[in-house]
Parts: structure tokens; C-alpha cells; sequence
């Protein structure tokens, strides 16, 4: 399971001081467990609570702190605010909640990671760690990606009765923005997410994904055919027929589309 948890990367190698805090005992083990195999990784402290996290954190500046939204006596977001704007301190939450990744990314946290955890989805999460702490402190935006995301990596919680579900990025055709929320269209399933277009622009492959305009982003391996009428907008067909329009250059897209299937 090693390999699953350090990728290839050109980035100098470096062990990242990590603190590891959740209230469940059985996931923090899985969890240590887990960094242990990585000989990329120092895990200095496991934490049961929000005040021990928040206290620890402070005290150790860590390079990266993984953190679950719910914690006892302060949540996820209260510890991370208790570290300040100007921390060193990257954070990554871990938890089960599907639900807070908009505000965890508006807050300042590096990745948002899903339980079970996936060793390959931690190591892209810790991989970005590095490439965080290359640039500086924190608040910068996120470097594009130097290699690609595999599509399958990432993926998104969605909720269908009570039953909550994961889509790869992978099953993805393209994805509509409404109002708060936003819609993945998978073949012909609809799920609704509630995340803004540029957190999931974030997230997602950017080899593979494209923002098509304001309210679109496309999967390029579903892009079936590229229109440029005389008259009317520039459209990108989709596999499933629907046509989206296109506020960039057809020259841009198709090259991105050519380099994407070699």
C-alpha cells in the first residue's frame, strides 16, 4: 500500500510534520496507519479533540494538519480559525460530511477529503501539501496542476435519498451551474452538489476539465463535436447531444483537446 500513498512527483523530496486530528479512535488508527508506511511523512501528534488540535497545531506548526469538521469541544472550522490567516500551517479536512467543502475552501483549507479515504486521493492531498509549502506562506491560490490528475481520484459525494454516493470525476459529461449549487451530469443521471463552479474548477482535472463559460465546465473527453456558426454562439456538442456554449477560442479548445488524447 506504499506506493499508494507517495506518487511520483519532480518535487524534491521532503518528510511533511504532520498532526493528525479525529475524535474516533478506530479512524485515527486507520488513518496513522496509513502515514506510517510513507517514509514522506512525520507524524508528530494524534489529537482527540478540537482544543488538544488547535493547542497542538500552535505549538508544533506542522506542515500540514488533517482534520475532521466535527471534533469535540471545538469543531474543524474553529480550530482552523484559531491558527490565524497568516499560518505556515496548511490544513486538509478529513471527514464524513459531505456537506461543508464550500466553506472549508472559502476558509482557507488546502483539500477536502472524503471518509473512507482512498490512499491514492491522500497522497494526491499531501502531494499538494508540498507544492503548497514550495510557494510560501499561505492564501495564494493553488499552482496548476504539473502533472495530471487521474480523473478517477477524484471524486464527489452526492446525496440521493439517505443515501449519500460517490462520482468519480471520471463519470462526469460536464457540469451546469445553479444558483447555489451545481449539477453533474453523468450519461443520463443528474446530481445535484452544493459547490461553487470555481471550487469544483478547483478540484477537478485540469487537463481533462475545461470552463467552457460562466455557468459550464466540460469534460473534454465528452466533447463530441466544436461549432462555429457565421452567426450565433460557439458551441461544444456533448456526447448526451446537449450543446454548451463556449466563451473561448475554438483554436484554444481543440488543441486542449488534442493534447489530451495524444
Amino acid at each position: 500500500m506504499e506506493s499508494g500513498i507517495h506518487p511520483s512527483s519532480s518535487l524534491p523530496i521532503m518528510r511533511l510534520q504532520t498532526i493528525l486530528a479525529d475524535s474516533d479512535p478506530s479512524f485515527r488508527g486507520m488513518l496513522r496507519t496509513l502515514l506510517e508506511q510513507s517514509p514522506r511523512v512525520e507524524l508528530l501528534r494524534e489529537c482527540r479533540d478540537g482544543p488538544e488540535a488547535a493547542a497542538a497545531a500552535r505549538a508544533l506548526e506542522p506542515d500540514v494538519l488533517l482534520l475532521d469538521v466535527r471534533l469535540h469541544g471545538l469543531d474543524g472550522f474553529s480550530v482552523l480559525d484559531s491558527l490565524g490567516p497568516a499560518r505556515r500551517t496548511r490544513v486538509v479536512f478529513v471527514t464524513a460530511d459531505p456537506s461543508a467543502a464550500v466553506r472549508a475552501f472559502e476558509a482557507g483549507a488546502l483539500d477536502y477529503l472524503l471518509k473512507p479515504v482512498i490512499p491514492a486521493r491522500l497522497a494526491l492531498a499531501l502531494e499538494r501539501v508540498r507544492e503548497s509549502l514550495s510557494r510560501g506562506p499561505c492564501g495564494g491560490p493553488l499552482p496548476e496542476e504539473k502533472t495530471p490528475l487521474s480523473p478517477e481520484i477524484v471524486r464527489f459525494a452526492v446525496r440521493s435519498g439517505n443515501r449519500t454516493r460517490f462520482v468519480s470525476a471520471g463519470e462526469i459529461d460536464w457540469i451546469e451551474a445553479a444558483g447555489n449549487y451545481a449539477v453533474l451530469h453523468c450519461g443520463d443521471r443528474r446530481h445535484m452538489v452544493r459547490e461553487t463552479m470555481g471550487a469544483l474548477e478547483s478540484r477537478l482535472p485540469g487537463d481533462a476539465f475545461l470552463r467552457a463559460n460562466r455557468s459550464a465546465i466540460l469534460n473534454l473527453r465528452r466533447v463530441r463535436e466544436l461549432r462555429a456558426p457565421a452567426s450565433g454562439p460557439r458551441s461544444a456538442f456533448m456526447a448526451d447531444g446537449t450543446a454548451v456554449a463556449l466563451t473561448r477560442g475554438l483554436r484554444e479548445v481543440t488543441e486542449r483537446m488534442k493534447a489530451l488524447r495524444g
